[in-house]
């Protein structure tokens, strides 16, 4: 439960530095946000991508589809090099995401993937994809539930 944007948002970066620190390497770290219209999912990844070590400012990639962004070697050694943050709301069919090579990115190990409506690609995700549901309560108020 967190009750403003900012607690949103470290949610996201503390959950992106146990991702980092998990020691996971055989396959991508995939992130399925699932969530209406404003319920933070954008603002979670902003969060998110602080935690990663990303000083870009993270919007959403509603028009592009799909952006890519470098993650920061730190002090804590991690395995993971890629940042891509996919929004399929305009998507129109699963084949542009195709094109792009979305079944090679989710399947590298050294990428951490964070898809925003991702009930557009679904057989496209693993069994091992992290869902992430968005429930807005209130003005302020989000409710995130995290399933491994």
């Amino acid at each position: 439960m967190t009750n403003s944007f900012q607690e949103t948002q470290k949610v996201g970066e503390d959950f992106a530095k146990e991702i980092l620190t998990s020691g996971l390497k055989n396959s991508a770290v995939v992130l399925a946000l699932q969530g209406d219209l404003g319920a933070g999912k954008t603002t979670f990844l902003q969060g998110f991508a602080k935690g990663l070590g990303i000083k870009e400012k993270i919007l959403s990639p509603t028009f592009i589809l799909m952006k890519k962004f470098k993650i920061v070697q730190r002090l804590t050694l991690h395995y993971f090099k890629n940042f891509y943050h996919i929004d399929c709301y305009r998507l129109e069919n699963k084949e542009d995401l195709e094109m792009l090579g979305i079944k090679e990115i989710i399947s590298d190990p050294k990428n951490i993937v964070a898809i925003e409506w991702p009930e557009k690609i679904k057989d496209l995700l693993s069994k091992n994809t992290i869902e992430i549901k968005f429930n807005h309560l209130e003005e302020n108020k989000r409710e995130l539930t995290i399933s491994r």
